[in-house]
């Protein structure tokens, strides 16, 4: 009997305290609820009102950060329910414990975090977007998706490269489509036998023929240095926007070249090269 007592006086202080806390659990529960439902519907109202105002704007920003309101909303709506339902202390009290193992967890997982952070500040900040051309740090290349950790850039080689989010913020990167506008760097080298006032006019008149390039006026040609008989000159140009820069290059220096050559100018070579080569170390 004593055995039996004693199970039923501990079901019945069990029962005694369950219904002690269901109206505070009822009233946490329905609490918790009034705050889902009231995030839910000041989110959509947000949004309704902002593509209202601004129906043209494709500018996803706003709705990123009402998600992030409707969070807050949320959770302080989850830390009111339960301290009514007087687990707040509780629920501290097991945070508290784990106070070291968020430690460790944060430094171990913390390019992790910083990358999800930095994904989340591209969509805010908006520096580039999908189909995009970019360059971060040694990766050039259009933007194809921005996810959660990384962005996914298609490389001019049709590579696939996965770019953490958290470079993204720590170092210095370029949005060529931002403004329009990306300029081409030629390198050409001309004997100094050759009419170098010449070359230039041809180079800078065959730029202007090129449909790929943009803004043909301000094209320009330098002489960078002379080094053993060689002229080094450079011809700098725009490209139009979405179009890939390798094949640019390479369609840009073929013409040029026969252009050129229906001149009657010849680009310099390693065999122009040598005899400057030769008389200087024998002159030596």
């Amino acid at each position: 009997m004593n055995y039996y007592e004693t199970i039923m006086s501990v079901l019945n202080k069990w029962y005694r305290g369950f219904a002690e806390a269901t109206p505070r659990l009822a009233v946490g529960i329905l609490v918790f609820l009034l705050f889902l439902t009231l995030s839910t519907f000041l989110s959509k109202v947000s949004v309704k009102i902002w593509h209202r105002f601004f129906p043209k704007s494709k500018n996803t920003s706003i709705v990123t950060l009402i998600k992030v309101f409707k969070f807050l909303i949320i959770l302080s709506g989850a830390f009111i329910s339960l301290e009514i339902m007087g687990m707040g202390g509780f629920v501290l009290k097991f945070i508290g414990s784990l106070g070291v193992a968020g430690v460790i967890a944060g430094v171990a997982l913390k390019d992790l975090v910083s990358s999800m952070f930095s994904g989340a500040l591209i969509s805010v900040d908006k520096a580039f977007a999908v189909g995009d051309y970019i360059t971060i740090k040694d990766v050039s290349g259009t933007v194809e998706s921005i996810d959660f950790l990384t962005t996914k850039i298609i490389t001019d080689e049709g590579k696939k490269v996965h770019v953490p989010n958290q470079l993204i913020f720590s170092a210095p990167f370029t949005n060529y489509s931002a403004s329009g506008q990306r300029k081409v760097f030629l390198d050409i080298q001309i004997s100094n036998n050759q009419d170098l006032e010449k070359v230039s006019d041809l180079i800078l008149n065959e730029i202007k023929t090129f449909e790929f390039a943009d803004h043909v006026d301000d094209a320009q040609v330098f002489i960078q240095k002379q080094s053993f008989g060689i002229f080094y000159m450079q011809a700098r140009f725009f490209m139009k926007s979405g179009a890939s820069i390798n094949k640019v290059k390479s369609d840009a220096l073929i013409r040029l070249k026969a252009k050129l050559e229906s001149e009657g100018i010849l680009l310099a070579t390693q065999a122009d090269l040598a005899p400057q080569v030769l008389n200087k170390v024998g002159a030596e």
